[in-house]
């Protein structure tokens, strides 16, 4: 019978592991980092992420429909015309060729042209602009990108939150959008386009979820300490729900008013979801046209910046 020292196991688990090839160590690492990767891109709630889905896997497709045969034939001719292979033909004074020519410039040229011809439609039907068809009324809401957390101001129903978007499923919700900051970019990955939101400036945006649930939103452009925790919520429920909801926000007590807003405007980092009763008329309006000469904004207003930096 043999015997085997104590830390025998252990010393063959060590033996094991460092036998593993650098590729295989490699692969292990990357599908560790992936791992904690989301596929939301590849997961849309809603018309405009599914179209947008479509568009990066036809486009992606089309793209490696070049790139792996490249790849391939260059791993093959190393190993056909290698020095020890006696077989492949050696011709030092080859330089040209008609069939390869129309292969590797026309394939590409019609890559080319069907992309062009794709985006080109998806560059008009999803623009972030373009109100979405639909016999439901859109719901309208207001975007302030702050520092760091975003303000949604419901103009219809007079009511505001910060950093939770509550919206019906099945509804086309129509964004305007501005900062009272730097430039950020509002972004809900499930639901589609990202757009800029920029001081003195509005931009537009139309989403839509076509199914209940919550979905995470994010600023996708770097905006300074707080921009890694800068993401917010979004509900999407039933009419009815969506309804139950207002109702129940406009019960609160807190009001936005002049003098709140300038409160909220200062940074702050991972601020918890708020809710207000009722907004201030003109809100919005204000906080763009106070970074626009000659428009009238809100009296006492600066800009979270200007705050950061006294």
């Amino acid at each position: 019978m043999r015997h085997y020292p104590p830390n025998f196991a252990r010393i063959s688990r060590y033996r094991s592991y460092s036998s593993l090839s650098p590729l295989r160590w490699a692969t292990v690492g990357v599908t560790t980092l992936l791992a904690g990767c989301h596929l939301a891109l590849f997961a849309p709630g809603g018309d405009i992420g599914v179209q947008e889905r479509h568009l990066i896997i036809v486009s992606l497709a089309l793209m490696l429909s070049v790139v792996i045969p490249v790849i391939a034939l260059t791993f093959l001719f190393c190993w056909r015309y290698r020095a020890t292979n006696k077989r492949a033909t050696y011709a030092p004074t080859w330089a040209h060729s008609t069939t390869i020519e129309w292969v590797v410039w026309g394939i590409p040229c019609v890559i080319v042209l069907f992309l062009a011809v794709l985006i080109w439609g998806t560059t008009h039907s999803l623009d972030p602009y373009r109100p979405l068809a639909s016999k439901t009324p859109p719901v309208r809401v207001q975007v302030v990108a702050l520092n760091w957390k975003w303000l949604f101001i419901y103009p219809d129903y007079r009511i505001a939150t910060v950093n939770q978007l509550v919206v019906p499923a099945k509804t086309p919700i129509d964004f305007e959008l501005t900062a009272d900051s730097i430039m950020n970019s509002f972004f809900i990955p499930r639901l589609g386009s990202q757009v800029y939101a920029m001081a003195g400036m509005q931009t537009q945006l139309h989403l839509i979820a076509d199914q209940a649930g919550t979905y995470r939103g994010m600023s996708s452009a770097f905006s300074g300490p707080g921009f890694s925790d800068m993401h917010f919520e979004v509900k999407a429920t039933s009419e009815a729900d969506f309804r139950a909801w207002v109702a129940s926000a406009r019960n609160g007590s807190n009001k936005l008013t002049h003098d709140g807003y300038l409160a909220l405007a200062k940074p702050s980092v991972n601020s918890s979801p708020m809710f207000y009763a009722s907004v201030e008329d003109g809100l919005f309006e204000q906080v763009v046209n106070q970074y626009m000469p000659g428009m009238k904004g809100m009296p006492g207003m600066h800009n979270a910046m200007t705050q950061a930096k006294e």
